[in-house]
């Protein structure tokens, strides 16, 4: 490993430890030169899929967009980092583990809204009005019927006569 400090080749490893769950390795370096000392990152490089984009455009799939996008539709939500970290890193195995050279980034999309509808569904609504390019109101009440909400029932309240009133509680 080439010194970032002086450029010499010659070092030794004074530390090793397994992150991201043993998917990568940390080393602490020691240059023999300089006796300064650096840390590397080693792991192993996979294919990295691309992303044809809905103009035709192709770029390589970015983990950081995806977590950008997830964070925005969660803001103000009690929604901790690590779960959208969680849900970046399925997306990502999902189409690492596909084999697929190019992924479309609906099949992107999909997959996230999936995982989002799981966690909190004010951000899903929210990461899907952007995603699927709401234009009006319609396609807002359309995603959240889908939803399934639970119709809250309204139980009827009595008057001060202790006959029951026309009036529902809210």
């Amino acid at each position: 490993m080439k010194c970032p400090f002086c450029g010499c080749l010659d070092d030794k490893v004074l530390n090793s430890r397994s992150i991201r769950d043993g998917e990568a390795v940390r080393r602490r370096r020691e240059c023999l030169d300089c006796s300064r000392r650096y840390t590397t990152f080693e792991q192993v490089e996979e294919l990295r899929p691309v992303v044809v984009k809905r103009d035709g455009r192709r770029e390589t799939f970015d983990r950081g967009k995806v977590l950008r996008g997830l964070t925005v539709a969660c803001e103000k939500r009690p929604i901790a980092t690590e779960i959208l970290e969680g849900i970046v890193d399925l997306i990502e195995r999902e189409i690492i583990d596909s084999g697929d050279i190019e992924i479309n980034s609906m099949r992107v999309g999909e997959m996230a809204m999936q995982e989002l509808r799981k966690v909190d569904q004010v951000a899903y609504v929210r990461f899907a009005s952007v995603y699927r390019q709401f234009e009006d109101v319609g396609q807002f009440k359309k995603i959240i019927d889908t939803l399934g909400r639970k119709q809250t029932q309204k139980k009827p309240i009595a008057s001060k006569g202790g006959r029951e009133d026309v009036g529902f509680d809210e």
